[in-house]
């Protein structure tokens, strides 16, 4: 199938006889509107047919595994629990100094004159980057806290989320690194001693579903500590997010701030700008202030940091697709929206912390993803984007010019497609998703995802796994006339793949956007055969569908006037 596809439909039958009844008994309403329709249904066909092709028949892949690109149980995280201990004026014992070290935390100089308590600016800062990720989510700060603070407030967390997933981020900035047992340190009420905190009792409150994530030197030894004490029933439900291993420092490079493994997680974008500024010579007229001001939204694609921030999320999507299985990839990256940022924040950690000599750590384990092709991408993505900054900020009427980085991805899909070995699953898909955000590209990445869905079931079963389905549903509430053809023909090859999705049309009331494709004469044969059989799929022993359809005014009327039509095909599928 090329981009300028054929999608007239190919049926092949199936040896499964559908009884007629013919003990049907209708009112004298009834009657007027589908006399002709009986009349024709008896003398057509009594074989259920489906339109699929040999290849599109599911006959590698188990029934019993048909299901699972659907997330089962979909865990949010409700909660969040921050502990700081910066002791800002005071160094760790054993913190060996470098000068010139760095100072940053979360983006704010602790030694500045202006604030009157840094640590609380500091805190609050690190609470508002994490709204912007999790934005409904329920706060406790710790700052500079006591074992029995850190315990209260984890208690009361676990107790307002009962089983919902909680975030605790614990920074040992000021305080000395975790014993060999994996104790973290915090204070006494007097602020005179560091006090350590045994993991066990704080892990036996928060208990699974749980994500950690550790700020501090030699946290690989945290790690440690807490998978053996966690219970293996508790394992599927921890997620942990380290800066370093148990044998390294943090790193106190003075362009980067102290927190560096948090930035990464909690600001990416200016995280990776900053990484990329300092780790490139040939940049000319572009200075610090400017990455620190970048024109734009972050929501708003169109300007130079929205659409960065757009970028960086198709890219770190796809390095993740392309080394994960699907199972995993679902679970840290579908199932729930905070933890999809924070891993995907996490891949660029395990990027920019290497180049500074630590080795971050994750569990569940991720591989090795800092030389991924994907990243070069990224690099020069930035490197035209950046070259435009100069031009930007001496003259404020100037438009930003859009990056080629999508249209240049869908080339290289499109090329796939034509010549490439089709076996595997294709890097881009997860670009493609994000590309179908947008109108400009919409139409296009459309096209190519029907062609590639039309390679076969183990094909539309990566497109359900990298997540495209609720980016297709939703779009069958676009009024655009321009895409009912691929959009129909998409959704005829997933509901033949998998009919339960069937519910999902019914719930959104998606099944209208066939019934007026149907309907209107206009559209050619084969575009109404294909809006009848996802029609027919709907109703097929699904009462709910059932009703759905027989509460659409006129349905038997777009059925019976069509029955007079010159084509079999749409003809039998009107009968079915």
């Amino acid at each position: 199938m090329n981009e300028e596809a054929d999608f007239s439909p190919v049926v092949i039958k199936k040896n499964k006889v559908k009884e007629e009844s013919n003990n049907n008994e209708y009112t004298t309403e009834e009657i007027n509107d589908i006399q002709v329709f009986e009349e024709k249904k008896k003398n057509i066909f009594q074989l259920k047919e489906y339109l699929i092709q040999d290849r599109h028949i599911i006959k590698d892949i188990k029934s019993t595994e048909v299901l699972e690109w659907r997330i089962k149980d979909k865990l949010k995280t409700s909660s969040i629990l921050i502990a700081m201990c910066l002791n800002i004026g005071v160094d760790p014992p054993d913190l060996i100094k470098v000068e010139p070290t760095s100072i940053l935390e979360c983006w704010i100089d602790p030694n500045s004159h202006e604030l009157s308590k840094p640590i609380d600016d500091i805190g609050n800062a690190l609470k508002n980057q994490y709204e912007k990720l999790q934005p409904r989510a329920r706060f406790k700060l710790c700052l500079d806290p006591t074992a029995d603070d850190v315990k209260k407030n984890a208690l009361l967390l676990r107790r307002h989320g009962k089983k919902e997933r909680i975030l605790f981020h614990y920074n040992g900035h000021g305080v000395p690194k975790p014993t060999k047992n994996g104790e973290i340190w915090v204070f006494n009420k007097n602020f005179t001693q560091y006090i350590p905190l045994p993991l066990h009792e704080l892990h036996q409150i928060l208990s699974a579903p749980t994500i950690y994530v550790f700020d501090c030197s030699a946290s690989g030894l945290i790690v440690k500590n807490l998978l053996e004490i966690a219970e293996k029933d508790e394992l599927e439900e921890l997620i942990i997010l380290a800066a370093c291993s148990k044998k390294e420092n943090l790193p106190q490079n003075e362009n980067f701030p102290a927190d560096l493994f948090t930035s990464c997680l909690t600001t990416p974008l200016k995280t990776a700008l900053h990484w990329f500024f300092y780790n490139n010579k040939m940049i000319e007229g572009i200075t610090i202030d400017m990455i620190n001001n970048l024109p734009g939204k972050e929501n708003d694609r169109k300007t130079l940091l929205g659409e960065l921030n757009w970028i960086f999320t198709a890219i770190t999507d796809s390095i993740a697709w392309s080394v994960l299985n699907k199972n995993l990839f679902n679970k840290l990256f579908r199932q729930d929206s905070l933890l999809a940022n924070l891993f995907r924040n996490y891949l660029l950690a395990e990027r920019i912390m290497r180049s500074v000599n630590c080795t971050p750590i994750s569990f569940p384990k991720l591989p090795e993803t800092h030389n991924h092709p994907l990243w070069n991408s990224w690099d020069l993505t930035v490197d035209v984007c950046l070259s435009q900054l100069p031009g930007l900020f001496k003259n404020k009427n100037i438009e930003y010019t859009v990056s080629s980085f999508f249209s240049s991805e869908l080339t290289e899909f499109q090329i796939w497609l034509d010549y490439g070995e089709k076996k595997g699953s294709p890097p881009h898909l997860p670009i493609l998703l994000q590309v179908l955000l947008s109108q400009q590209y919409r139409l296009r990445a459309l096209t190519l995802i029907g062609r590639f869905l039309d390679l076969g079931a183990w094909a539309i079963d990566l497109a359900l796994s990298v997540g495209i389905f609720p980016y297709i549903l939703k779009l069958l509430q676009s009024p655009s006339n321009e895409l009912s053809k691929i959009l129909v023909f998409i959704w005829a090859k997933i509901i033949s793949y998998d009919k339960s999705c069937q519910k999902d049309l019914i719930k959104d009331s998606a099944h209208i956007y066939f019934v007026n494709v149907l309907k209107n004469t206009s559209n050619d044969y084969s575009l109404r055969t294909l809006s009848c059989f996802i029609l027919c799929s709907i109703i097929d022993d699904h009462t709910a569908g059932q009703e759905a359809c027989l509460q659409i005014n006129g349905i038997f009327s777009i059925i019976s006037q069509q029955l007079n039509c010159e084509d079999p095909l749409l003809k039998r599928w009107l009968c079915f």
